[in-house]
């Protein structure tokens, strides 16, 4: 999401370096990439990082501004003190806007929600609770809830300040979450896998009298939110993005020419930081309806008509 490349392309290929392996030693691939906050700069963008950061200190993706630090020595991995934010309020964005006054700015935020620990608060897990509903499912209806009002929270910060007009909000999941019945975690054929399930999740953006509100079908996939997070701020996207710009369609109404989407899943733990093709668990491609799984190394190959 931030590189606007595929794993493949970037070399960041898991979430934790392999055991015995510092993961000061994968950073080198986020600071040999151009990045969003790296082109907006150039545009005269400030920047700032909050919630889940995988890339040590916010510095290495190319922002101004940042919560995690990164310090493998102070519980840094994957957003240390970035993970306070939506589940403890605004506060660092709102002094940040504070600070950028009226210079441009972009920021990442990614909170620990409806992420686990599903520990929402009593007020929204009691929606929740009722006869045949286990409680591990409705906690994590009440997690949703959770980050749904805190994004509303966040959207609130910027029609108080007279932002929203002139600001694009950009919304994906990183993966999909199917909630086991009867324990906390998650249930197959949803995260981590490449099943509809898993990498199926919602794209949305809200920019008022510029995108009208419309649900398409038009095939799209994370990999085109830098390019167009980058069209819309006038900066170009990279040759290597292969991404595409999808304020063509949102905003202008042109039909998007693509009827195939590309994936790649691979391992939460690197196999080998310098081969992608090691963690590599499977591919897939969704061409219309159809859609074909491949697991490497070998398997059963799966083919499926997604209308049915």
């Amino acid at each position: 999401m931030i590189t606007g490349l595929y794993p493949h392309q970037h070399g960041i290929t898991g979430n934790d370096p392999p055991k015995g392996t510092d993961r000061n030693k994968m950073l080198k691939h986020i600071n040999a990439h151009a990045t969003i906050p790296k082109l907006l700069a150039e545009q005269g963008y400030l920047s700032m990082q909050t919630g889940k950061w995988w890339e040590g200190n916010h510095k290495l993706g190319g922002f101004t501004h940042g919560m995690t630090h990164g310090d493998t020595k102070r519980g840094g991995r994957h957003g240390d003190l970035g993970l306070k934010i939506s589940r403890d309020g605004h506060q660092p964005i709102e002094d940040f806007l504070d600070e950028c006054g009226d210079k441009p700015f972009f920021i990442w935020h990614a909170p620990f929600l409806p992420h686990t620990p599903h520990n929402p608060p009593p007020r929204l897990l009691k929606k929740y609770q009722q006869e045949g509903r286990t409680l591990p499912v409705a906690r994590y209806y009440a997690m949703c809830d959770w980050f749904d009002e805190t994004c509303g929270e966040l959207l609130d910060i910027l029609d108080k300040r007279g932002l929203s007009d002139n600001t694009l909000v950009v919304y994906v999941t990183d993966n999909g979450w199917i909630q086991r019945e009867n324990s906390g975690g998650y249930a197959p054929r949803s995260k981590r896998s490449p099943n509809e399930g898993g990498i199926r999740t919602p794209i949305m953006f809200r920019w008022p009298g510029k995108i009208a509100p419309k649900q398409y079908d038009t095939l799209v996939s994370s990999i085109d939110l830098a390019p167009t997070i980058l069209a819309a701020c006038g900066a170009e996207p990279t040759d290597e993005m292969p991404g595409i710009n999808l304020l063509d369609l949102v905003v202008d109404g042109k039909p998007i020419e693509r009827d195939t989407l590309y994936g790649e899943i691979l391992a939460h733990d690197v196999a080998d930081i310098d081969d992608p093709s090691a963690s590599l668990q499977y591919r897939w491609i969704i061409d219309g309806d159809m859609k074909l799984i491949l697991p490497h190394g070998g398997g059963k190959a799966e083919l499926y008509n997604l209308s049915d």
